[in-house]
């Protein structure tokens, strides 16, 4: 259901917001609105602009905490402000020196990493080559090629260019290499080995002259950085661990009054002669409102104001589901399609209902119903998977329409069925033939849930004061009284029955039909009756004969003419009784799936040579239970979703409505 709610205002003087956030506010949810734009009519409005002061002091002790690990942070409420803010300021003035140091090292770190991961690859042949590189005719570049581009380059340029290109390593990316050439053509050469994407390599000459020493030193350098900067966060970490339970509660306190500051973005500053107010409005639940009363019904510095007019308050109201246990999981389909609006029916509850009992209709199976339930329980007990709190409910109807046909792991001849067999249950229709029991029962669902869908729809826009939706459109009162006319001498007809008073039946078939092909002119002469009726309410008392009070000429009732009406009126209505043809048909599928499943199963117990009461391989019977519950499991849930969401939703449900969002979750999740 959709919890009810009130619009509220709370007023105060400017310097107590935080103290009324912190001691009253913070404790609801409550879903803020921006004063600036719902108060837009008060004058002299203005945002409440101001600079959080926790966030900086906020962002360190996060920080800090990221280091000292678990521990019992002392409660956050017996830490002032002035004390939360010192400790991590002290903490910060101590920890700053010791993060400088850290941080050079870590230059000095990155320098040596940087300088060895180029000499790396050349460590091995720089001695071998220490003579060539003192060669005066001959210049030499160290360098890396991407592997593809090497290759490309060996292929159709190497053999003609004077060089001598030496490979020295590679790693995932990269094949590092050292080329030589003479000096004359140096510059050429180096342009083509850059046009494929030669990247040089600086090594600086302290480094050449002994390879393998330079990178020994650098690796001893390194470690003794390494070292260092273990040292300092060991230092570091043993200042924070000794300050831990007050550094984890002065976090707590932080992000509180850092959360609350924030909550001035929503609102908004007036003044009188002395003083100046703040203002913050938005939408609470009445119980929570209620309570909150109680509390600030005492405080002289809080204006708590109910505003019980909606035409007076500009947002519409935030949808918030609450539902029991059971029917909750069913909140995630019901989001997908969207939330319903505020003045809406929430359909929680009929989607658990019908979802359950459609996918059992279709998934009868004792056995691989009960495995659906179990598993599904215990992953929405553990994991608290909404998917998985659906699949359990809709178990639970499997398991019994599993019983209802007689069908245990796909073994009809354990269990006698207490309704009747999907695939051999035959009924004979005047006209039609013979045909499966399950499909005209399946049909006749069908109808009912439309029906239901129908009432439903005109349920929602009484409520929205629709006259056209409610009364004359295909979903209205004219529409559900053809449909429920249509469907009951179908119903009739193909049972064996005659209908009775037929030409009464007749009218108001014939007389739903013209309503709903008038529906505009009708919906217009009702509309202007009740437009009539309130202007002569609000002119009661003055000159009724006044050109200046007379009401303005109205629109006809067919604007683009009576041919133009005609036609666009036939074709609506015949896509409106196809409508109504192909939707009440998309229910077969409901029978049909439970046809397939028996057949599916009849399948697999053939592969195990059990179909005529042999024995069995009882390893095809069970790995073909798991293939058929995980692929029909998953075909049949996603059919029956499509049902709800085309076949039902489409009928009765808007699904525009705007979230509830509580300010202070929102503002911590931030």
């Amino acid at each position: 259901m959709i919890v009810k709610m009130k619009f509220v205002s709370l007023t105060g003087p400017k310097d107590d917001i935080d103290r009324m956030v912190d001691k009253y506010l913070s404790k609801y949810d409550i879903h803020l609105e921006n004063a600036m734009s719902e108060l837009s009519q008060v004058q002299d409005l203005r945002p409440y602009v101001q600079e959080n002061p926790y966030r900086k002091r906020l962002a360190k002790a996060n920080a800090y905490s990221a280091m000292v690990g678990k521990a019992t942070p002392v409660p956050a409420g017996s830490m002032t402000i002035e004390e939360s803010m010192e400790l991590v300021r002290s903490l910060d003035e101590n920890l700053t020196v010791l993060s400088e140091q850290k941080a050079e090292l870590a230059r000095e770190q990155e320098k040596c990493d940087e300088m060895m991961d180029r000499m790396r690859p050349y460590v091995d042949i720089m001695d071998d080559i220490d003579d060539i590189l003192g060669f005066e005719f001959i210049g030499y570049r160290f360098g890396r090629f991407p592997k593809m581009y090497l290759n490309r380059f060996k292929e159709y340029m190497y053999d003609n260019f004077c060089t001598i290109l030496q490979e020295c390593g590679e790693d995932d990316e990269y094949v590092y290499c050292v080329y030589f050439a003479p000096h004359t053509e140096l510059h050429r050469i180096e342009a083509v080995y850059s046009s494929m994407h030669f990247e040089r390599l600086y090594i600086p000459d302290e480094y050449r002259s002994d390879p393998a020493e330079a990178f020994k030193r650098l690796s001893e350098k390194k470690a003794d950085i390494d070292e260092e900067i273990a040292d300092i966060e060991g230092a570091m970490k043993k200042i924070l661990i000794q300050r831990a339970p007050s550094l984890l509660g002065a976090k707590e306190k932080l992000e509180s009054l850092s959360r609350n500051f924030d909550v001035r973005k929503m609102a908004a500053l007036t003044e009188n002669e002395r003083e100046q107010f703040y203002i913050l409005c938005g939408w609470m639940a009445e119980e929570d409102l209620a309570e909150l009363k109680r509390e600030t019904a005492d405080d002289e510095k809080v204006v708590l104001m109910v505003q019980d007019n909606d035409g007076e308050v500009r947002s519409s109201p935030p949808t918030k589901l609450k539902n029991p246990g059971l029917v909750k999981p069913y909140e995630m389909y019901v989001k997908m399609y969207g939330l319903p609006n505020y003045r809406e029916m929430d359909p929680t509850a009929l989607v658990a209902i019908t979802y359950s009992l459609l996918f059992g209709v279709m998934y009868g199976d004792v056995g691989q119903g009960l495995c659906l339930m179990i598993g599904g329980f215990l992953l929405y007990r553990f994991r608290h998977s909404n998917l998985a709190g659906i699949i359990s409910l809709a178990g639970v109807f499997s398991t019994i329409f599993g019983f209802l046909y007689g069908s245990i792991f796909g073994f009809e001849d354990i269990l006698e069925p207490l309704w009747l067999d999907p695939r051999h249950d035959m009924t004979t229709l005047p006209g039609v033939g013979s045909i499966n029991t399950i499909l005209v029962c399946a049909v006749v669902f069908g109808m009912f849930l439309t029906i239901v869908t129908m009432v439903l729809h005109i349920r929602n826009y009484l409520r929205d004061r629709n006259t056209e939706e409610a009364f004359f459109s295909t979903n209205s009162v004219a529409g559900l009284i053809f449909y429920a006319t249509v469907a009951f001498e179908i119903i009739m007809i193909f049972s064996g029955h005659a209908v009775p008073a037929a030409k009464v039946f007749e009218v108001i078939i014939i007389l739903s039909v013209l309503v709903m092909f008038f529906k505009e002119p009708l919906s217009k002469i009702v509309e202007r009756k009740a437009s009539a009726g309130k202007a002569a309410r609000k002119t009661r008392g003055s000159s009724s004969g006044s050109r200046a009070n007379a009401a303005p000429e109205e629109e006809g009732f067919f604007p683009g003419g009576i041919g133009m009406f005609v036609v666009q009126g036939f074709f609506e209505l015949f896509e409106v009784m196809l409508s109504y043809f192909s939707n009440t048909l998309s229910f077969v599928r409901v029978g049909a799936f439970a046809v397939s499943h028996a057949a599916m199963m009849s399948v697999v117990l053939q592969l195990a040579g059990a179909e005529n009461g042999g024995n069995p391989n009882w390893i095809i019977v069970v790995f073909g239970n798991l293939f058929v519950m995980g692929i029909e499991g998953l075909i049949v849930g996603i059919q029956v979703l499509r049902l709800e969401f085309y076949e039902l939703f489409s009928r009765y449900y808007k699904g525009n409505g705007k979230e509830f969002v509580s300010t202070f979750e929102k503002l911590e999740n931030s």
